[in-house]
């Protein structure tokens, strides 16, 4: 583990997708508003954090990694916001286009007493111009040399086109591993790639099968390789933990190692980092995936879009013991 994990600094990982800004405004519930059946917060403080793409662009980061992003934010405070976060992170903000025909995309979570209360979305779904899709592309044959992995996070709000994808496979061809963050409704858009990385009901709609059991889950796993034509898929199932299908026919069922899930905001932005940049370091997908649920584990035991390290990876591993919930 510590042998690959020195690979890290030396093992560089482009982040294409939908940048997002997470804003949190925490307070207190002490009453109930005159004016509606809704709950008054009064506000205790809030905070800024990078969200979608940017989240995952993070992850790999805090791991160690070497990152480089691709994505669009707005002419407005929320963009320079994202940008300035990652020049203080010392991430290259060179791939990351400024579009004033749209707005950097904001997710507000309202939360009292640990629970959300509501979430109100700034964003425009619409697919990026070509104009913006020829200077992403131009960034990627620009970083080629130094990466050995590209995460391409989808979030449906207009950076992952069928056309970004296809010109992204063109340019890497098979030397760089490609993995995906799918999302309902763009799973023929992922036709090539190397891995993708559905959740149970994105898995269910992408394969067309109902997933309700043990039997369900592995007929959608096989039906998502043959339908994706990649090499392996992940579904990732919450506190069942996740199951890998490759496609050599090999299933591995990895059991959940969360002690308590507090919130599972930013999970999957965990578990596609860490599992990419193990691989792309030279890790089996087995050993990746193993990694990567053990650092999903430690997200969401925290309210909030977080990181882990890889030393709470190694603690996590030293003291959670995995508990197998698969069925089937």
């Amino acid at each position: 583990m510590k042998t690959l994990f020195r690979k890290f600094k030396d093992t560089g990982i482009l982040v294409i997708g939908d940048l997002m800004v997470d804003q949190y405004i925490r307070g207190r519930v002490k009453r109930i508003s005159p004016e509606a059946p809704v709950p008054v917060v009064e506000v205790t403080d809030e905070n800024l954090l990078l969200g979608g793409a940017a989240n995952v662009a993070h992850n790999i980061l805090s791991l160690g990694g070497k990152v480089y992003v691709a994505g669009t934010v707005g002419r407005d405070e929320s963009g320079k916001i994202l940008v300035d976060k990652f020049s203080e992170s010392g991430i290259n903000t060179d791939g990351i286009v400024i579009d004033g025909d749209r707005p950097t995309t904001v997710k507000t979570r309202v939360i009292a007493h640990s629970q959300q209360v509501v979430r109100f979305d700034r964003e425009v779904k619409a697919d990026i111009s070509h104009s913006t899709l020829s200077l992403i592309l131009g960034y990627v044959k620009e970083r080629l040399p130094e990466i050995k992995g590209i995460v391409i996070s989808d979030y449906c709000k207009g950076l992952v086109t069928r056309a970004l994808v296809k010109k992204v496979l063109e340019l890497v061809g098979p030397r760089v591993f490609v993995s995906v963050d799918p999302k309902i409704g763009h799973f023929d858009y992922y036709k090539g790639v190397s891995l993708i990385t559905p959740n149970i009901n994105e898995a269910s709609f992408g394969s067309g099968i109902d997933i309700i059991d043990g039997k369900t889950l592995i007929a959608a796993g096989n039906a998502l390789l043959r339908k994706i034509r990649c090499r392996a898929v992940i579904i990732t199932r919450g506190d069942e933990g996740m199951s890998l299908f490759e496609r050599n026919g090999k299933i591995i069922h990895i059991p959940t190692c969360a002690r308590e899930v507090y919130d599972v905001t930013g999970a999957g932005d965990t578990v596609i980092a860490a599992l990419t940049l193990c691989r792309a370091a030279g890790a089996k997908l087995e050993d990746a995936a193993m990694i990567a649920n053990y650092a999903a584990g430690i997200v969401v035991g925290e309210v909030g879009t977080a990181t882990a390290t890889q030393q709470d990876i190694l603690k996590s591993m030293r003291t959670c013991t995995p508990v197998e919930k698969t069925k089937g």
